[in-house]
């Protein structure tokens, strides 16, 4: 399975650089995301809509297209719990060279315990850790 975090994600809804390519991957099925992804994806819009990039109407629409993949199949959505945490905690000091922010070794926390195969993300430094993982590695940075 593919664990998308909230970078890749946003080019399903957004019109991005690697926005086509994301969609590919997402039309060869169905995608994890867990439930910080989904608050990271309204902080995101809401940055945006703040910022005049997008409107408030596109926002609302957005936030209904994402309800829509998630109650559709299109993405799975996990949960995030306290062993999470503490995974991400450890991935941390695994990857010590690697300057992972604290959501971004959450992400990947995530995804190692679906267990996802592949990783998702727009973020350089993420992508390095998720190989670093092990993780096939889909980059849209």
């Amino acid at each position: 399975m593919i664990y998308a975090d909230t970078s890749a994600l946003v080019k399903r809804y957004l019109d991005e650089p690697f926005s086509a390519d994301f969609e590919a991957l997402l039309q060869q099925g169905a995608m994890a995301i867990s439930r910080l992804g989904i608050v990271e994806m309204r902080c995101a819009l809401a940055r945006r809509r703040r910022n005049r990039e997008i409107t408030a109407v596109r926002e609302g629409r957005v936030n209904s297209e994402l309800a829509a993949d998630i109650q559709g199949g299109a993405l799975w959505v996990s949960d995030v719990h306290d062993e999470h945490f503490t995974a991400a905690y450890h991935l941390i000091g695994r990857l010590a060279e690697v300057p992972l922010r604290t959501l971004d070794a959450l992400h990947l926390a995530v995804a190692e315990q679906i267990p996802a195969t592949a990783f998702a993300t727009a973020d350089r430094t993420q992508a390095e850790a998720a190989r670093a993982l092990g993780f096939t590695v889909f980059d849209f940075s």
